[in-house]
């Protein structure tokens, strides 16, 4: 049987695409066996009437016990 636990984590990228793969990225540097990452929340960051970046709240779940 295996365990799973979720941590919740916020990104930013100059993309959403950019800012989801920092955010598993950054997980897996104290983080082993991770298999999800689930979006939550998408926002742009808006400067001077421009989108400059975007932030993603992010579940990763990665396996602790199997």
């Amino acid at each position: 049987m295996s365990i799973v636990k979720v941590i919740e984590v916020i990104s930013e990228g100059q993309s959403v695409d950019e800012a989801i793969k920092s955010a598993v990225l950054e997980a897996a540097k104290t983080i082993e066996n991770i298999r999800q990452v689930n979006v939550e929340h998408i926002e742009g960051l808006v400067e001077n009437n421009k989108v400059t970046k975007f932030r993603v709240n992010c579940k990763i779940s990665f396996v602790v016990m199997h």
